[in-house]
């Protein structure tokens, strides 16, 4: 199969440079970064739901539909100013440090990004990862799983659960941050306020299980943050992962 059977979105095109410039026509006097660029300057600012076309297009000083020269549709700036936020993956641990640590940097660093830009976890995500920053992040968490021997299905589907993970465990954190500043406490208090809550509701009736659960972070004054909750689950992940790596027929 060549290259011409393969068809490629016209925004992944964008993305990737594989898309000619228009022989004919007003020359452009932007380009394609500075316009994703400032799709994300209004997102930074003041939210994804601000980003419109017709708002990028003022904010480069042109016509709207000049600005579809550039992109095709919102949904491709979306997606370009998605792969733009990311970035690229961060510097993979030594090779020497094994698959669990590189795994448990790659995720985290992942988390760390989508916190960075909040409005990322509210692009919709329309298919598996094709930006050129994204297939890069993919590359990485697949070579952290090189020596592990785990057939290519499993390496692409431990990656694929670790990145929904960061995602959703970013989106949640998130949310409960920015409803703890809506209603004018720190997320510290909202989470004290909302034991303090259950504890009320649930001291008689058939919760015997949240009754013992805060009796004993009671008795131990539990006060783990929320980033120790992530590793807890990121360790669990990385747990299961483990043993399919021990069970490999010659492991």
């Amino acid at each position: 199969m060549s290259d011409a059977d393969v068809e490629l979105p016209e925004g992944i095109e964008l993305a990737w440079g594989l898309r000619e410039r228009p022989g004919k026509g007003p020359r452009r006097s932007l380009t394609l970064e500075q316009v994703v660029a400032a799709g994300i300057a209004v997102a930074d600012s003041e939210g994804l739901a601000a980003v419109s076309m017709s708002r990028v297009a003022g904010e480069v000083g042109v016509a709207t539909m000049s600005l579809y020269r550039y992109v095709p549709t919102k949904s491709d700036l979306l997606d370009l100013m998605l792969d733009t936020a990311y970035g690229g993956p961060p510097d993979p641990l030594d090779p020497d440090a094994g698959w669990r640590p590189a795994l448990a940097h790659w995720a985290t660093e992942l988390l760390a990004r989508i916190r960075r830009r909040p409005w990322v976890r509210h692009v919709p995500v329309g298919g598996p990862p094709m930006g050129p920053n994204q297939v890069r992040w993919l590359e990485q968490g697949l070579a952290a799983l090189r020596d592990t021997d785990l057939r290519g299905t499993a390496r692409l589907s431990t990656i694929l659960l670790l990145s929904g993970y960061a995602r959703t465990w970013a989106s949640l954190t998130l949310d409960m941050a920015e409803a703890a500043v809506g209603s004018g406490v720190t997320p510290d208090e909202a989470g004290e306020r909302y034991w303090r809550q259950l504890e009320r509701l649930t001291r008689t009736g058939p919760y015997p299980e949240l009754r013992r659960l805060m009796a004993e972070a009671a008795q131990d004054g539990d006060d783990e943050e929320l980033d120790a909750e992530w590793r807890f689950g990121l360790d669990r992940i990385l747990d299961g992962v483990a043993a399919l790596v021990r069970d490999r027929p010659g492991g």
